[in-house]
């Protein structure tokens, strides 16, 4: 079992380090190609749209041949391929397509590993967070790798890179450890009742409303920072020290990450996310706007990890893995439309000040939901899983 623990840390660290070069840098890479914001947000808009198509469809296959791991391989060899080709290109018409098609393969890895993470820390009586901090490692390390190859190479050299990258991670997967299987029979039922308990409900509204402000700041930190008169450099080092701040948080998890605390948790990120985008509105230099990526260590992988657990102690089992891609398509799906779309016509209309103005209200908003959750909840009756 430490063998898989090893390989699996192994891989959480090359995939997020795919998603960096994705998420982090491919709207520095269509700026550099001289696309608008608005184009960069269609993209990226669209691209949420093939999520939610995608993550569900590989969520399901993979609940229904019960297994993670040969899944994983096929989109990786799948997402390195497209990435390369995505990369080396700069028609728009091209960018869109290649775009979307890694969209379909890369981002359904995320719920699929994020299970794998789990349900494996669970088998080897390990924290979640000590493997999944690898993943931490991987975008922080590949952050600063990219923006001193964009800065001293060009861009077209992400191609290769995502290429070679991918390779390693292709050859990990074989030595994978698999998810077990539940041994319970899949029923549609049982998803049904589960997703239609209020709770529940008002739970899924809380990742989506405090996803979007995240994932506006995912998509256009890097324009941001460039407009500030920032090098694709900065920006690796943003991402580096917003990555590397994860790192501590996830592996003391089994210190902080309390059962029946994760929606004040949650609430706590949103407070820090609130903090985190009002003061990125009235930075006046790049700099300042680096420094302040640090607060990372206080909302992403707080609100992620508590979300994951309350999401695997309420789901049923045998839904445990769609379950998790339900919370991804959320987060990375749905919300990336949103904010993709109507942030990139906000930044083009009304600027990157007001824009992320606007995101700190929405994670205010996400705060409140929060703390009336977590006090609704301690007289309201969970959908405990079965």
């Amino acid at each position: 079992m430490q063998q898989g623990t090893a390989t699996l840390k192994a891989y959480n660290f090359i995939y997020f380090a795919l998603l960096a070069v994705f998420v982090s840098f491919m709207p520095v890479y269509l700026d550099l190609q001289g696309l608008s914001t608005v184009q960069i947000g269609l993209i990226t808009g669209t691209g949420g749209f093939v999520t939610i198509i995608s993550q569900p469809l590989w969520g399901m296959i993979s609940d229904r041949m019960r297994t993670v791991r040969k899944v994983m391989l096929l989109l990786t060899v799948c997402a390195t391929l497209t990435g390369y080709l995505l990369y080396g290109t700069s028609s728009f018409p091209m960018l869109l397509g290649l775009a979307m098609i890694l969209y379909f393969f890369l981002m359904p890895i995320d719920p699929l590993l994020e299970s794998l993470n789990f349900r494996t820390a669970e088998s080897a009586g390990v924290s979640y967070g000590s493997i999944r901090t690898y993943g931490a490692f991987g975008y922080a390390v590949m952050s600063l790798i990219v923006g001193y190859v964009m800065t001293g190479l060009g861009s077209k050299s992400l191609g290769p890179l995502f290429a070679v990258v991918g390779v390693v991670g292709i050859i990990i997967c074989f030595k994978l450890p698999d998810a077990r299987a539940t041994g319970q029979p899949v029923k549609l039922a049982s998803l049904g009742q589960f997703l239609r308990n209020r709770q529940t409900a008002l739970f899924l509204l809380l990742i989506f409303i405090s996803a979007v402000p995240q994932r506006v700041n995912d998509t256009f930190l890097g324009v941001y920072i460039r407009d500030l008169g920032g090098s694709p450099e900065l920006l690796g080092q943003a991402w580096f020290l917003a990555a590397g701040s994860e790192i501590a948080v996830f592996a003391l998890s089994f210190w902080w990450l309390r059962k029946g605390k994760e929606l004040m948790l949650i609430s706590i990120a949103g407070f820090f996310y609130f903090i985190r985008f009002f003061l990125s509105a009235w930075i006046t230099e790049p700099y300042g706007l680096v420094l302040l990526q640090l607060l990372q260590i206080v909302t992403f992988p707080v609100f992620y990890a508590a979300a994951i657990q309350y999401l695997y102690r309420i789901v049923p089992t045998e839904w445990k893995a769609t379950g998790q891609t339900v919370l991804a398509l959320l987060f990375f799906g749905v919300s990336g439309i949103v904010a993709s779309y109507a942030g990139g016509w906000m930044y083009d209309a009304l600027g990157g000040k007001t824009l992320y103005l606007y995101i700190s209200g929405l994670s205010l908003l996400g705060l409140l939901l929060g703390l009336y959750l977590s006090r609704s909840s301690k007289g309201m009756q969970e959908p405990v899983a079965e």
